[in-house]
């Protein structure tokens, strides 16, 4: 069986070290309505959050 992931949306924001207690949450109330959300560090400017909403 194969799952496929859906990229919703992408923004690239200033990062903050409490970014991740946000996905967090928003992974844990949100999972039942197969969203998923991701936080990654911009590999060209470190100062830089990437967060990607997924359909699952």
């Amino acid at each position: 069986m194969e799952s496929k992931i859906e990229v919703l949306s992408t923004v690239k924001l200033q990062h903050s070290p409490d970014l991740y207690k946000i996905v967090d949450a928003l992974n844990r109330t949100l999972k039942k309505q197969d969203l998923m959300f991701g936080l990654a560090l911009d590999k060209e400017d470190q100062s830089k959050a990437i967060f990607t909403i997924y359909r699952t």
